[in-house]
Formats: structure tokens, sequence, C-alpha cells
């Protein structure tokens, strides 16, 4: 019997679509298997969604706040299966799974905070009465989740979202389906009113079958540039409909006149190699100066990336890198590493997929500087270009060089080139000394261009939940003391 993958006006039930199966990246065997949603599934999602949203919405504040408060008690009481579980399904260390995990907790009291900052009521004493500002949830939202943080990112969206009073509709990546199921059966348990918050499991056709939903008021999504386009092109000409889209990045890592090597090779690896290279703020081009600085850092960096540990999550002692998601992604990142060097790419370290049947591969850094037709694309996994160039205003423009604009750093002691990279440099996170990946959970969090569609998310995620409404109250009704040019009101019965 199939496992329940739906949650639908709070009752499990099983897809009536197609077989859902998922792989353990680490060792290529099926973990576990399930039905996907079918059109019929979502659309019974998307009523429940529908009919549950005004008593959410009405439901007060405190309330909502106190059921998110649960869940995030529950996220630490259960914090090891769940990261568990993560690690089963995408391959990434234990140690990662359990930062991310932590990461879900502490989102909870962040939202909150950033609700009461970002949103609220306010009042202004005005001629005509009182100016007043509230803002209102926007109704249905549809959430795409990543399998990369198939806990942490969709979480990102989910919560701020049920705080501000939205219902939603939640699929998951379809590598990552059971990371769902556990997360929802939380908010379950938290006392979540049933169909507030339903899950359709599924991949591609699920994914199409949601963003055709009339019922829906808006998406909220996180994942590639490709899946972000096509939904920003399918809700053209609808106005109404709430679009926050989180997509990847070519991001650039600028290494400038660094006097500890060491340091910079450190904040390199955590930028290009860290979760194998699957975060959309990974470095994927680092740029450096030509010379002998620039030569003796890309030694070093070469030399500790090749001993970067690899190994399944539950490995002691743990490893650096996990398995990338699947046998087959694992496969095209080497195909792209070859076609780095066929375009006259050279070859510093080689990636190699270490079994044909698993995700796991060894980082790899490819030297593009005199390379021919290198695609303007966002490889999601453990592959770094490096780009040497001759001065910091051809490392500015190399930087630039990219349709994307998610995360960019610099790593340099110089104060003034920092000032001139954080005012030039075309991205949404702009870091100075820091990794391309580290991002304040304070701050917003997305970028321009092909990374996003100007609607950040992270504390900024309350922006989009809510829409502020403008109101002039006056509680007595009464005639203004002067009349407007040309109106008048004649004597009754003149």
């Amino acid at each position: 019997m199939a496992n329940l993958s739906n949650y639908i006006n709070g009752e499990w039930l099983a897809g009536s679509g197609a077989e859902l199966a998922t792989i353990d990246p680490s060792t290529g065997r099926q973990t576990w298997t399930s039905n996907a949603s079918s059109p019929d599934d979502i659309a019974r999602a998307a009523q429940a969604a529908h009919d549950s949203f005004e008593a959410w919405a009405l439901t007060p504040l405190a309330e909502r706040i106190a059921i998110a408060t649960r869940f995030r008690d529950l996220l630490k009481d259960n914090a090891e299966s769940l990261a568990a579980t993560i690690a089963e399904e995408v391959g990434k260390p234990l140690w990662e799974a359990r930062t991310e995990v932590a990461t879900m907790a502490n989102k909870i009291d962040i939202s909150v905070q950033a609700h009461a900052a970002r949103t609220g009521e306010s009042a202004t004493k005005v001629a005509d009465g009182n100016a007043v500002l509230r803002h209102r949830p926007h109704g249905v939202f549809a959430v795409y989740g990543p399998y990369n943080f198939p806990g942490h990112l969709p979480n990102g969206h989910i919560v701020p979202a049920l705080i501000a009073g939205n219902t939603l509709l939640f699929k998951p990546s379809e590598y990552a389906p059971r990371t769902a199921v556990k997360t929802v059966q939380l908010w379950e348990q938290a006392g979540l009113p049933k169909g507030v918050l339903n899950l359709v499991n599924g991949g591609r056709d699920t994914g199409i079958a949601l963003g055709q939903q009339a019922l829906i008021d808006g998406v909220l999504f996180t994942g590639s540039s490709q899946t972000g386009a096509a939904l920003h092109k399918q809700f053209g000409g609808q106005p109404g409909k709430m679009l926050a889209l989180e997509m990847g990045g070519n991001n650039p890592l600028v290494v400038w006149d660094v006097q500890d090597i060491d340091a910079a090779v450190h904040h390199t690896v955590m930028s290009a190699f860290i979760s194998a290279g699957q975060r959309c703020t990974c470095a994927r081009r680092l740029v450096i100066e030509n010379g002998a600085a620039g030569d003796a850092f890309l030694a070093r960096l070469v030399a500790v990336a090749a001993q970067l540990q690899v190994g399944p999550s539950n490995a002691e002692p743990q490893p650096f890198m996990g398995p990338v998601v699947s046998s087959a992604v694992a496969a095209r990142l080497v195909q792209a590493q070859e076609d780095m060097v066929a375009k006259g790419g050279k070859l510093l370290l080689a990636m190699r997929q270490l079994d044909p049947n698993t995700g796991f591969v060894t980082a790899g850094i490819v030297d593009t500087t005199d390379a021919q037709g290198i695609p303007d694309e966002e490889w999601f996994g453990p592959l770094l270009q490096v780009i040497r160039v001759a001065s910091f205003d051809e490392a500015l423009r190399v930087a630039n060089a990219t349709q994307y604009g998610l995360a960019a750093s610099l790593l340099s002691p110089s104060e003034d080139l920092w000032q001139r990279f954080a005012v030039r440099a075309r991205a949404g996170i702009v870091n100075w000394n820091r990794p391309t990946t580290g991002a304040a959970s304070s701050a917003p969090f997305g970028g321009v261009g092909k990374s996003g569609n100007h609607r950040p998310s992270a504390y900024y995620a309350a922006d989009y939940c809510a829409y502020p409404v403008a109101s002039i109250e006056n509680p007595v009704l009464d005639m203004p003391a002067k009349l407007s040019p040309g109106l008048s009101f004649p004597a009754e019965g003149a």
C-alpha cells in the first residue's frame, strides 16, 4: 500500500497520480514510495485552503503566533528524527541536517519580529479624521519547495505566510516528500486548523497543475531560474497574483591581494563546496589576480579542495560533503566539467563521480580564463570556475558578467576595494571577507536578474505575505466646514 503523502483539509490521503519514489543518493536504493497528487487532488486542496481562509485570517494574531510557537517547540523536540530524514532523502551530512532543523526552529521568532516590524497597524491624526494603516493577508498561496534545504527553505515561506493569516498549498521537491510529510505532521500536532496548510506531493506535472489552480492568490517559490521563469510566464497578465521568486545564481567570489591565504582558502571552500555546492548562494566563479599572489592562493586552494572528505550522512567522522541529489545530477556535473575543458578550460582539480549509482562526486576546479563560449549557467554542485584578471576593474566586470544577481563576495584587506565592490557588484547579497553563502536571518534574502523578481525573502518575507490597506476614518459623518468651489446645497424645498 502506498504511503499517505497528501494532507488535504486535515486528512492524510494517498495521492491518486503516478507513483512517487525516493532514492537515497548515498546508496542508490529506493527508500520510499507513494503516489503523486493528481489535478483532482490539487483542486480539492485548493478548495480546502480557500474555504478555510476567512476563519484563519480572522483568527487573532496572538493565536496564530501561539500555534507557530508550538510548532517551533515540536521542531526542537523532534529535531534528530527530522534531521535523519533530511539526511537520508537528500544526502547531506548529519551535521548539516541538524543545523537546518535548528534554523527552521529559529525562523519562528524571527518571523514574529519581522511581522511586527514590517506590517502591523498604525494611526495618524489628519484633518478629516484618522489615517489608519493595516495589513491584510492575500489569501491562498502555493508554496514550492526545493530539495537542497527541504525543511528550511519552504519553512521560510510557510511560517510568515501563516502568521500573516494566509492559507497554503505546499508542494515540496519530489526528492524530499518525507521531509515535507514530517514537517506538516508537526504543524498538525501544533493545532493548525484543518484546511489551513495542505500538502500535495509530486514532480513537474504536480507543480504545473498547482500553478494552474484558479483559487490560488499567489506563488511563493524557491528553486531554479528555469522553473521560476516558467512560473513568471505562466502568471503573466495576472497582476492580481502575488509572485515571490527566489531563484539561483552564477555567483562570483573575488579574491584580491589577500594576506592570510589559508583564511581566503577557507572562505572559498565554504563558498564553493559547502553542501556539495548545492546552495543557491554558492560561488560558481572565482575571480583572482594574475601573478604570483594569485598563483599562491590558487595552489593552496587546489591542495585543500583535493582533501575534502566526501561520504554518507551518518559516517564517522563526519564528512565535509555528502552526495549531490542523484546519480544523474552527478553525471551531468562531470559532463559540464568536460564541456568546460573542451571549450578551452584548464583542469586544475578533476571532479570524479565516485560511484555511477550514487550522487557522490569530488570537488572540481577548472581555469576558464582562456575558454570560449562558457554558458552563463548555474551548475548546482561542487564545480568551480577560475577566471584570472589583470586589474580590479576587470574583476568587477567579470563578476557582473552574468544575468544572475544573487550573491557576490570580496576577499581582500582593502577597504577602498570593498567600497568599490559594494557599490558596483550587481547582487542582492554582497559580502566582504565572508563566504558568498553567509546571510543574516535579520536581513532580506534575494537577488536581481535571473535570481529573483524583487521580492526578497527571509526578514522581508513579511512584505509579500500581507498587503497594506490605507484608510481615512472618522466616527462621525458630518459636512465639511467649507465646501469646494462650484458646489452648493440649496435649502430644502427651494
